[in-house]
């Protein structure tokens, strides 16, 4: 459900700028100074938006479409290409999108859940407010690339550009160009698709350059950041199993989850993924050390089946299960836990024993705990393991974790993951309005691409413009109805549920 204090916090906002906006215009002696200053800086509010228009970088938008002529054509025609592929991509996608949001609709499997491409994101919802400064910062980037290129292919085309702003929608930011509409209709269908495809392309581009920063990351922080020996904690939630005196630390390196290794944080979610589908490891201790249940209480079954032994008030001994060396019965036995399995190899049964250079017999005990629970040792040295038993799940989002491990003291340990967050919201969000923006619908590039393509194909084909025109009111009634469909469904799917 949406968080009523978000929206309390954006009806506030919105209520308080009106409340503004309404005595400045309706006061006698500040009026006429506060509609020319309006008026003089180009902004505009109406209900929900506010908007900022400029001509400021009308020049930069001519310099920038008189550089190669030649080389803009080709670019601009590629994104013809790209336009066209796109729109056509963008239907397939948005059915398959909807035909995945009613399936999970209808079924109760977790696994459903987030499958979609596509997702109607709302910040506090299923957007975390920690990440909004990268969302908005993403967006609002995208917008204004997506923008410019609208702006530069006008002008090349001859088509004059009345300005260029930016606007808050509700709590979203964006960006827009004022083409003048006159010089639009006059220049041919095919200029026409090489302005309107624009926009989506060059979020495309965009989309492509932060994806290959991201990749090359690594070796452009290569000099003042290594990667590859570990995963550097960054974060401990407070209160979570990870943190304490002998847990997790901001700076810390995991090297191991167990005999799992990790070199990054990718092998860090990857090992408690695998740690938590196989059986509780075990470990080898000398047969010596193994006291009897009885010492400390028999055991009992819990609820789930599985047995303990120990006193439900220990928080420093564990029951661990092992096949007796002279009646081959399973038996349990509680035993201080950091003791017995500090330094003490891994085994799966006792034949795994053998073969480890101990002093004495050595037997393979298992840590005998609930189903889905595991017990994990965590590698981070110089320190001493910190020991884990719970739901591997609730570890791994505990701690957040980057693969760069900063070569200085000096450096910022965030650095590295303000950028990588980054580049991933670029990727998601310019890829996300370019597919968006290439839908055939009303009010959305899709509209202008779908109609100059129309006239720039089927002119020989259906001679009738009425016809033409009336093909492309279909055609744009099917996308609008099948993204409307896709929103009003996401939107129910994160809110409702």
């Amino acid at each position: 459900m949406i968080p009523v204090p978000l929206v309390v916090c954006v009806l506030g906002g919105w209520c308080a700028v009106y409340l503004t906006d309404s005595v400045l215009k309706s006061s006698g002696k500040y009026r006429n100074s506060y509609e020319a200053w309006l008026g003089s800086h180009g902004v505009t509010l109406s209900p929900f938006q506010l908007r900022w228009q400029t001509t400021m970088f009308n020049r930069l938008f001519a310099y920038c479409a008189r550089i190669n002529p030649h080389a803009l054509y080709l670019w601009f025609s590629s994104g013809v290409v790209f336009g066209v592929v796109a729109m056509m991509g963008s239907v397939v996608l948005l059915a398959r999108t909807l035909q995945q949001t009613l399936a999970q609709m209808t079924s109760d499997s977790p696994r459903m859940a987030g499958q979609q491409a596509l997702q109607v994101v709302i910040p506090g919802v299923n957007l975390p407010t920690s990440q909004l400064l990268y969302f908005f910062s993403a967006l609002l980037l995208s917008g204004v690339i997506h923008e410019l290129g609208h702006a530069v292919a006008a002008l090349r085309e001859q088509v004059r550009v009345n300005g260029f702003g930016m606007f808050v929608f509700v709590v979203y930011p964006g960006a827009f160009v004022d083409l003048f509409t006159t010089h639009l209709t006059l220049v041919s269908p095919t200029q026409q698709l090489r302005i309107f495809c624009a926009g989506v392309w060059h979020n495309f581009v965009l989309c492509l350059v932060a994806l290959g920063l991201l990749f090359l990351l690594p070796l452009l922080l290569f000099p003042v950041y290594s990667t590859g020996g570990g995963a550097l904690v960054t974060e401990v939630v407070q209160g979570s199993p990870a943190d304490g005196p002998r847990g997790l630390s901001v700076g810390d390196i995991v090297t191991g989850l167990e005999e799992c290794g990790v070199s990054g944080a990718e092998d860090w979610a990857s090992c408690l993924s695998l740690l938590s589908l196989s059986p509780q490891t075990g470990y080898c201790i000398p047969a010596a050390s193994l006291q009897p249940s009885w010492a400390h209480g028999r055991a009992y079954k819990r609820l789930d089946g599985s047995m303990d032994c120990c006193s439900n008030n220990s928080l420093t001994d564990l029951c661990f299960s092992y096949t007796s060396p002279r009646d081959k019965e399973k038996e349990y036995a509680c035993m201080p836990v950091r003791k017995m399995v500090t330094g003490t190899p891994v085994c799966r049964r006792d034949a795994d024993c053998l073969a480890q250079e101990h002093v004495g017999a050595s037997v393979c005990v298992t840590p005998s705990l609930e189903n889905q629970t595991r017990f994990i040792r965590v590698t981070h040295p110089p320190n001493t393991h910190m020991l884990f038993v719970g739901y591997p799940p609730h570890l791994q989002y505990s701690v957040s974790l980057t693969n760069f491990v900063p070569r200085f003291t000096f450096l910022h340990l965030d650095l590295p993951v303000f950028l990588e967050t980054f580049c991933k919201y670029v990727v998601s969000l310019s890829g996300a309005l370019a597919v968006v923006n290439s839908v055939p619908c009303f009010a959305l590039d899709g509209q202008w691409m779908l109609n100059a393509l129309l006239e720039a194909t089927l002119v020989s084909v259906v001679t009738d413009r009425q016809r033409r025109e009336l093909i492309g009111f279909f055609l744009l009634l099917g996308g609008s109805a099948l993204l409307a469909a896709n929103v009003a469904l996401g939107l129910w799917m994160v809110t409702a549920r």
